[in-house]
């Protein structure tokens, strides 16, 4: 049996990206800019319940402060109350040789709930440094509503302002550990 081998993010090529409509008609996206993730394989096999994400709330990203203000309030995110987003996987199925789908449980806004996410694996690879890498892209849709985030405003011809469903995608790369 193969021992555990350690990954860690590259933040400097991992990205955890959002969309949400707006108005109806269309998408606004953003972006969480502080986060830090690891897992662990055995062997080529990733390990679903050693993948824990962490996310800093208020690193929260859309390019319009005052909409970040917002997000970072007590209406959505409350990041004076709740610094942090975080993610534990709890399975990995594989679907074919490059995608899976990870369950896991995701807290936000102190509400735990199981989401089920895509992953692409991209492949391992050296740097020309000689570091061993893993990259993945990730995405998944969610109903921010369940986890409290339920902030909105309708709309004089009818719908509401913002959606309930966010959709999630993120490019991750992983170094490993010597």
């Amino acid at each position: 049996m193969s021992a555990n081998t350690k990954w860690v993010l590259d933040p400097a090529h991992s990205e955890i990206m959002f969309k949400v409509k707006h108005m109806m008609i269309t998408n606004v996206k953003g972006e969480f800019r502080n986060f830090t993730a690891e897992m662990n394989s055995d062997g080529n096999n990733f390990l679903a319940d050693s993948i824990k994400v962490n996310i800093n709330a208020a690193s929260i990203f859309t390019n319009v402060e005052d909409r970040d203000a917002h997000l970072k309030s007590a209406d959505f995110f409350d990041v004076e109350k709740f610094a942090e987003l975080s993610f534990t996987g709890t399975s990995l199925n594989k679907i074919d040789d490059d995608n899976f789908k990870l369950k896991g449980n995701l807290t936000m806004k102190g509400v735990t709930k199981e989401v089920t996410l895509d992953v692409e694996f991209g492949g391992i690879n050296k740097d020309p440094w000689g570091n061993e890498k893993a990259g993945f892209s990730v995405s998944g849709k969610l109903n921010r509503k369940e986890w409290g985030l339920n902030w909105n405003a309708a709309l004089e011809t009818g719908g509401v302002l913002v959606s309930e469903e966010v959709k999630i995608n993120a490019e991750v790369q992983f170094v490993k550990q010597v």
